[in-house]
């Protein structure tokens, strides 16, 4: 069994709605940077960075209703496609480019993640993971794909259209030749699983991950 540990600030996780990965990437961000948040959504986590760690915090939102609902907390969000418009982003523009359970829906997500590289001088990423056991328990004894909280949405309904794991994750980053400089697995009570565990254990435990990656070299 896998052994988990308490995850942060409880005040935190309410400001978030309970997005307990968003407090997690929040504890990723030194105070004062730059950062873009692709996928903003409503701005919770935007608004966690302005008012908890005092950053430049910017965001791309694709949905209107998401950038209607940043612009009205007074935060700084534009509505972009993270699949095109990151090109038109300079290099190292920002200290922190955010991608907080997007990465999944996103139609290129090796070329996403290059581009968030080369944007930022760090790159954050928070998805769920497909491999968790629950996930495997379903398709192994239902037949058919999980639905769960981090994933509440049906196959033919859900914007996600690149589920990957824990693991498929790691070879991602090698690709594209980032360096691993922390990593945070959640269970399903948004405790973390100890760092010390081996890559399946995470794989087979973790519900979702956090990474901050950077550049290598």
């Amino acid at each position: 069994m896998a052994i988990s540990e308490p995850v942060l600030d409880e005040g935190a996780v309410r400001l978030t709605g309970g997005r307990v990965d968003l407090v997690v990437v929040a504890e990723m961000v030194a105070p004062g940077s730059r950062v873009l948040d692709v996928g903003s959504g409503g701005g919770e986590l935007l608004d966690l960075l302005a008012t908890t760690r005092q950053c430049d915090a910017r965001g791309i939102e694709l949905s209107r209703e998401g950038v209607n609902a940043g612009v009205a907390r007074g935060l700084a969000v534009v509505q972009g496609d993270a699949d095109v418009d990151l090109a038109y982003y300079p290099d190292d523009a920002f200290d922190y480019v955010i991608l907080s359970q997007t990465l999944q829906a996103t139609r290129r997500p090796r070329w996403v993640l290059e581009q968030m590289l080369r944007i930022g001088r760090k790159a954050i990423i928070s998805f769920p993971n497909f491999g968790h056991w629950r996930s495997r328990l379903d398709l192994l004894v239902n037949g058919h794909m999980p639905v769960t909280e981090n994933m509440p949405i049906p196959w033919y309904d859900t914007p996600n259209i690149h589920f990957c794991t824990i693991r498929d994750f790691v070879e991602l980053a090698d690709l594209v030749d980032a360096k691993m400089e922390k990593a945070v697995a959640l269970d399903s009570s948004g405790h973390r699983v100890r760092f010390n565990m081996p890559w399946w254990v995470w794989n087979l435990f973790g519900e979702q991950a956090v990474f901050l990656l950077t550049r290598k070299g």
